[in-house]
Order: structure tokens, then sequence, then C-alpha cells
């Protein structure tokens, strides 16, 4: 069994690249069979919608009223994510989206890659919010600026050692740097 430590040092990676950190001696096959039901299983206990961080939705609205493009790139699965958006009323909310099960999982920059190309956008024109070190990796290795979040999955330390260029306490802070 992983420890909370070793669970919480996962959040942000697809659910395989997940598995395989978190039991490195399984075999490629063990590590699909599990992926598959974990996932099962997530999805019979994941009853409750999860709550935005406090001033994450009211933030996302004004950037949005202000028109700005929003993308989410996200280790969730496709199904997971329109699942999400869905119980939140969000679906339609998004310009764009890029997840695990669909492309190259954090940190690799493919899903960031693919979004800007999607968009005409270049990597300096865009900004990467993220709250572990594998989103803000994901940016250096994309050359998308960052910014982290302190209230995630991550430690500020971990975070700051990806190069963002700030770390924040609250999303309503990331406006400072738009």
């Amino acid at each position: 069994m992983p420890s909370h430590q070793d669970a919480s040092n996962i959040i942000g990676l697809g659910l395989y690249e997940a598995v395989s950190q978190l039991f490195p001696d399984l075999k490629d096959d063990a590590i699909y069979d599990f992926a598959r039901s974990y996932s099962s299983h997530f999805k019979e206990q994941d009853n409750t919608p999860c709550e935005f961080f406090p001033g994450v939705e009211e933030t996302l609205v004004e950037l949005r009223d202000d028109g700005f493009l929003l993308t989410i790139a996200t280790g969730k699965s496709r199904a997971g994510l329109d699942r999400v958006l869905a119980e939140k009323g969000m679906d339609l909310f998004f310009d764009g989206s890029r997840c695990a099960d669909e492309t190259l999982s954090k940190p690799d920059p493919l899903m960031l890659h693919q979004l800007l190309d999607e968009f005409s956008v270049s990597a300096n024109e865009a900004l990467m919010v993220g709250d572990t070190e594998f989103d803000l990796n994901m940016a250096l290795r994309a050359g998308v600026p960052a910014i982290g979040v302190t209230y995630g999955a991550h430690s500020v330390a971990r975070l700051m050692a990806c190069s963002p260029l700030k770390c924040v306490d609250t999303f309503y802070e990331i406006k400072k740097y738009i």
C-alpha cells in the first residue's frame, strides 16, 4: 500500500504513469489492468462533484469575460474531465483541453504544444497555472511561462524548483501576471 506521501506525489500524472510510479515492479499488462480496475472503482465511488478552490471559478469567469482563451491540460482521462466539467456546469466554458489518455502525460510538453498549435498561440503568449511540479515542468519544457499555486498537491519548494514566474496563494493573484 503506497503511503499518503507517495500517493500525493503522483497527483497530476496520467493514470498509467501514476500506477507505474507507485508500483514500479508491475509490468505493462499489469499496469493497464490495475489502472482499468482503479478507474472503474473510482467512478463508482466518486458521487460528489469536487469543489473549486476559493476564488477559482470567479477568476475564470473574469478571465473569460476579458477575452482570454482558457484551456485545460490535465492528467485526468477525457471521460473524467468531461464528467467533472458537466457536474460543474462548465462543459462548454473552456476553449480547449488535452487529457492524459489523448496524448503524452505530464511532464512531457506535448499537451501544451498541441493546445498552442490548435489556437495559433505562441508559447510566450500563454500562461500555465499549476499545483504540481509535473504542471510546471511541462510548461518549462514547452517554453510557456508558469505560475504555481501553493494550495494544491506539491510544496512551494517543489514548485519553485521548476522556475515559475511566481507562486501564489490565491488563484485571483494570477491576474497580476497577465
